[in-house]
């Protein structure tokens, strides 16, 4: 749960996607990896995803046989073993729907690749640290038109199995950027011509006045708990907030993303 400062409801925001869907390509950067299930991804709409990118590297893929016979034909040939197995072969309590594969990490954009491919719709997260809401996250921004996704290199979880189990295919799609300074990186888009907008409770306008009629736009979205850092809310353009009832103190980082989202989406999709 985000908690506030004293005078903060939400500290979060929305990610970004600048078109409909598509598979992403390999950048020069390598994205940070490793960690949890040694480059596996499980699940029916990761395995899927994944496989549906050309530029996405598979080395193996273990099935079930019930969930062989769903997915049909696939550029991989799998290997078939019980549900149990299975389990074995992955992390305790991946929920792998019978489909498992064994990748190389994609490889990052860099902030610089995503403002030259005219990607309008951006989202800056600030040390967001637990995989299941970033994973959300990216699932939010692929749905709601944004096509890329801004981390710290230090302080942010790499992409996962379970980052892409949550994600629900969208890191296949959501092209990812690692920075090492946020708040230069907001500063850098802003000189592209970026509305900079950062979610903070104490945020003077409501975030969907914010949002309105911007052509390009980056929200960015503060870490569970303690939200945007100083250094990084003095670098947004603006601080907006969403209007929640007294009742509840602060939304979560994911849901925060979402509704960020909705509201920069509200007049349509940017062109593909």
């Amino acid at each position: 749960m985000a908690r506030n400062h004293p005078k903060r409801r939400n500290t979060h925001g929305p990610a970004g996607q600048d078109g409909s869907p598509r598979p992403r390509q390999d950048r020069p950067r390598e994205r940070s990896g490793g960690g949890d299930g040694e480059g596996w991804l499980w699940g029916t709409h990761a395995v899927m995803a994944a496989l549906a990118n050309p530029s996405r590297t598979i080395h193996k893929m273990l099935a079930t046989e019930n969930a062989a016979a769903r997915l049909g034909p696939a550029r991989i040939t799998p290997e078939i073993l019980p549900g149990k197995d299975l389990d074995h072969r992955l992390p305790p309590g991946a929920v792998h729907q019978g489909l498992a594969i064994k990748v190389a990490p994609l490889n990052a954009s860099s902030l610089e690749d995503l403002i030259d491919r005219g990607v309008s719709r951006i989202c800056v997260l600030d040390q967001v640290s637990d995989p299941h809401n970033l994973g959300a996250i990216y699932r939010s921004a692929a749905a709601f038109g944004f096509n890329g996704l801004v981390l710290q290199t230090r302080h942010a979880p790499p992409v996962t199995g379970v980052v892409a189990k949550a994600a629900v295919g969208a890191v296949e799609t959501v092209a990812e950027a690692r920075v090492v300074n946020i708040a230069r990186a907001l500063e850098q888009l802003g000189e592209a011509g970026y509305h900079t907008v950062g979610l903070d409770g104490g945020g003077r306008r409501k975030l969907a006045d914010a949002v309105a009629n911007t052509v390009k736009v980056a929200i960015v979205l503060g870490a569970e708990g303690s939200g945007l850092r100083p250094a990084v809310a003095k670098a947004c353009a603006e601080l907006a907030h969403i209007p929640i009832s007294p009742a509840m103190e602060s939304l979560n980082v994911s849901n925060a993303a979402a509704i960020a989202f909705y509201e920069a989406s509200r007049e349509g999709f940017p062109a593909a």
